[in-house]
């Protein structure tokens, strides 16, 4: 490969960029007098940085040929001018395309770099035989027990994984047998219940020391057309730019001078979970149970990183995944004085109505129409911004209870 413009580069390593100070000596002996600076995100492959270079040596082209255009602007011939100045235009017009370009690539290298977690880790899971799967863990939760979005988000992709592009997920339906322990992975064996024409249905067992953890039914089905569509309206909620992140709460809690040393330690605890999913709630005080309220709770949530458009199957697997997230406390709202000593989902169901991004801002709607015996029902739907419902979900948990000897110190 050729250049044109003889480009000494010199470079410096950041965390997760690289900074390339490029001076062109062919176009600096011509007039062109320019050093170009470029911000790209880990340039690992030689190619990747020639065509880079190879673009700008293209943006330092145009710069010698705007240099001679303004140069013949000088001279008193009144026509000359009027082309310089044409070849003026023409020349930063190029220049501002080529600039553009660069631009994409570089966002377009971003995006790739960070792609979400829960893509390539997570629900990344490793073939073992036929319809058999292993899955390892990324987030584990204070109770040190495996997340059960983890677990349903795992099952649902190794479900995905027997079935053709043609189908989509629309229902899955799962019971919680045994808590998973974090320090081993999980197997995932799936049993081809039925391929019918238009639903096909698979049976998954996630097992741990040879016990199963959770057994799975989910249900795809072939895109069918219908005159019958309706939803309830999306609730009217502030959107997720005007609104905090769950580790932007947390600083503001940790910033108050009169917070308890105990409420601090709790609070830099959460900050160093790295949960790969990314919370605003709409009602802070409500979130954390700053008073006795309406089991109901509202939050915008996405995945971290970008997982972009394309899978429909691999989107419904994180959103099984986020689904998990916050649920079950839920029902525990109106009541402040107790807290929970033992927590556990039993059984979880989706449903998966249209289509949707999980690695974009959806609100999640959690309410609890009823607690007793020791359990809570909560229900969940997820909504798109543009107010389509997107997913409905439904769980029902063991909630034992300790009264609160103090208030909270938040």
């Amino acid at each position: 490969m050729s250049f044109v413009c003889k480009l000494h580069v010199s470079a410096m390593i950041w965390v997760r960029m690289i900074k390339l100070n490029i001076k062109c000596n062919s176009c600096w002996s011509a007039g062109c007098g320019t050093e170009t600076s470029l911000v790209i995100f880990r340039v690992e492959k030689d190619l990747k940085k020639k065509l880079l270079v190879m673009s700008l040596n293209n943006q330092c082209r145009r710069r010698f040929q705007t240099n001679m255009a303004e140069k013949e602007l000088g001279g008193s011939h009144e026509s000359s001018g009027l082309i310089a100045k044409n070849n003026i235009l023409e020349a930063k017009e190029a220049l501002k395309s080529e600039q553009d370009e660069v631009s994409q690539s570089r966002n377009s290298q971003y995006q790739q770099d960070l792609k979400s977690v829960l893509v390539t880790s997570v629900l990344n899971l490793e073939k073992l035989d036929v319809d058999l799967y292993r899955g390892t863990h990324h987030w584990v939760p204070r109770t040190q027990r495996l997340f059960g979005g983890q677990i349903v988000g795992q099952a649902l992709v190794a479900a995905a994984k027997s079935v053709s592009d043609s189908l989509y997920a629309h229902s899955l339906h799962c019971y919680f047998v045994r808590a998973g322990d974090p320090k081993v992975p999980v197997l995932y064996q799936v049993d081809r219940t039925r391929d019918g024409r238009s639903f096909t249905v698979r049976s998954v067992k996630a097992i741990q020391h040879g016990q199963p953890i959770l057994i799975c039914q989910a249900s795809f089905q072939t895109l069918q057309p219908s005159p019958l569509q309706h939803q309830f309206p999306m609730p009217v909620v502030p959107p997720p730019e005007d609104l905090l992140t769950v580790e932007e709460l947390i600083h503001h809690y940790l910033s108050k001078p009169d917070l308890a040393e105990e409420a601090k330690k709790g609070l830099k605890k959460l900050l160093a979970n790295e949960v790969p999913i990314e919370i605003k709630p709409v009602n802070p005080a409500h979130f954390y149970r700053l008073g006795p309220e309406q089991p109901r709770r509202l939050f915008w949530g996405r995945a971290r990183g970008h997982i972009g458009e394309g899978n429909m199957k691999l989107h419904c697997c994180v959103a099984a995944y986020v689904s998990d997230y916050a649920l079950l406390g839920t029902a525990l709202l109106p009541y402040p004085e107790y807290r929970a000593k033992f927590a556990a989902s039993l059984d979880h169901s989706m449903w998966f109505h249209s289509t949707f991004r999980s690695d974009e801002w959806m609100l999640y709607e959690c309410e609890s129409p009823w607690a007793g015996s020791s359990r809570g029902l909560v229900q969940g739907r997820m909504w798109r911004r543009d107010g389509v419902l997107a997913a409905s979900c439904s769980q029902e948990g063991v909630l034992r209870v300790k009264p609160v000897t103090e208030p909270s110190k938040l």
